[in-house]
Parts: C-alpha cells; structure tokens; sequence
C-alpha cells in the first residue's frame, strides 16, 4: 500500500502481522489509509505500508510461518538465498531501504491483557547512538508510555534497521487474534501523531494522548518480566495493565486445584503494570507478568 503527496517530504513506512496473530496492525494500517484518502491528504512526503508481513502465519493464525515454524521477526535482514523466513524477510526489509525512510512504525500485539506502549530498541551500541536517539523522540511523539526493550533480538526487523541507520519503533497495541477497537484507535491517533509532527498531513481536531501516569510522563521505562512463576498451579491476578504498583505489593496468587496456596507472587521494583499472560494456568519458570521500572542505577 503507499499514499503520495506529490510533494518532496518525508517517508514514512508502517509495517504489521510479521506475526500471523497479531491482526491489530493490519486494520490500523486500512484506517490510516482510509483518512488519507478520505480528506486528510498527505501535504508532503509518502507513507508506504506492509499490511500483511507473514500472509501464511495469517491464514492459519499462527504467530509463525506455519510452513518452515519460522518467526519472522527474527528473519531480518533476510536473504534472498535463505530459508523461507528469510526469503520474505529479504524482500520486506530491501523494498524498505530502497525508499530510505525518516521512520518505520513496526505494529504489534502483545499479550491479551495488556496496554499499549511504544518499545524502544535497547541503547547498547555506542556506533547506533544517533539512530537511536532519533527513534526515542519518535517515541515521544506517539503520546504512549515509553519502554526500552531489554531482550537482544539480533535479527528482528526494527534492530536491522537502526544497523542501517533507519529510525525504527515497535508498538505494541493490546491483545492479539482480535479486532480491539479502542486500541485500533490508539495506533491511529499514535500514527497521525507522528504524521503531524513530521507535517506530513493537516490537523486534526481529535487530540490524543494515551492516560499516561503523571509520574512517568516523558520517562523512557526499562521492560521487565519478573516474577516469574516457581511453581504449577491456576493463577489469580490481583493487578490489570496499567495498574501502578509497588516494591513487594501482592500481584497474583498460585493455587493447586484442590485450592491450596502455592505462590504468592510479588511484585520486585515498583512500575507499572504492561501486562499478564495469557494463561490460567502456570508452569515453573514461565513469565507470568511485565512491566514498565524506572532504570537501575
């Protein structure tokens, strides 16, 4: 999909469903697009998208190309000789450079109870200092809560494209599977956004700003996913995304299914609740929480 304004501008590249269950993305883009073409019209510059990164992982609902069990967020920068992850990856990630954007908004759901934020590659690079900069004031300007990502991922697409000096964030806009249409809204009103930073379209009158605790207002929050679960059992939660929480505040509780306490689950640091699994039930070691803390020093 591309729009043009016909006027030397911006590039500005939206990408979603790398991850075939993760839909939220792909009707974000259709939205987008529709405003343009409805009366919003671009002023300056293009917006080009890939709506459907991983069509196969799509049609079976599967987060993985169901075909070579592969993830294709982990596939970039790909190669045309490659596997078949790599195979897609190749062509997504060099049409992309080929137009040398000012950003690329990767579109992501998280887990089915969680809240939107804007993930933010982690800043481990001294040579990507630059790149990564431009991507936190991108991130700023989105009107989400801020997160650096703490996990490498070496080939996913966003990392790639700071390698080649090309400003990448990930959005991370709720649960997966499903058309949720308050955060359908909050990734176009994140987008139009940054559009309108970039003075790519004309005003808009709705004004957006995702409730954002007055406390971490303009804070770049460090993503963590501990507790952990130590033990088997059904969980019951006692905090939802976007609760603030304290050091050793009570978030859950593990019984066993004849209604015996096996874990009370504490929290570690205080922050803010991103989301929760999934799951009912948890097995030792599985991530049963995340949240957004204020780096350690």
């Amino acid at each position: 999909m591309s729009a043009d304004s016909g006027n030397p501008g911006p590039v500005v590249w939206l990408t979603a469903c790398s991850h075939g269950d993760e839909v939220g993305g792909v009707v974000i883009i259709q939205e987008i697009f529709k405003k343009i073409r409805r009366g919003r019209n671009l002023i300056t510059g293009a917006i080009f998208a890939f709506p459907l990164m991983n069509p196969i992982g799509f049609e079976t609902a599967s987060r993985h190309i169901t075909l070579s069990k592969e993830d294709l967020n982990r596939s970039f920068p790909g190669n045309q000789d490659g596997s078949l992850g790599e195979r897609i990856a190749d062509i997504i990630f060099t049409t992309i450079l080929k137009t040398n954007p000012r950003i690329v908004l990767d579109l992501h759901n998280d887990w089915i109870k969680s809240m939107p934020y804007a993930l933010i590659d982690p800043d481990r690079d001294p040579k990507l200092s630059d790149v990564n900069r431009t991507s936190e004031l991108f991130a700023s300007k989105t009107g989400l809560l801020m997160v650096r990502d703490t996990e490498e991922l070496n080939k996913s697409l966003c990392v790639n494209l700071h390698k080649h000096n090309i400003p990448a964030l990930t959005l991370e806009l709720g649960e997966p599977n499903i058309i949720n249409e308050k955060n359908v809204e909050y990734g176009v009103r994140s987008i139009e956004k940054i559009l309108l930073y970039l003075e790519m379209i004309k005003p808009v009158n709705e004004l957006f700003q995702y409730q954002i605790p007055d406390i971490y207002k303009g804070k770049i929050l460090k993503y963590f996913a501990k507790p952990q679960s130590t033990t088997s059992g059904i969980i019951r939660f006692l905090v939802k995304p976007g609760d603030i929480v304290k050091k050793d505040q009570t978030l859950g509780k593990i019984y066993n299914t004849f209604g015996r306490l096996q874990k009370t689950l504490t929290a570690l640091h205080d922050g803010i609740v991103l989301g929760h699994c999934d799951s009912c039930v948890a097995f030792p070691g599985m991530p049963v929480l995340a949240f957004g803390i204020e780096p350690l020093t």
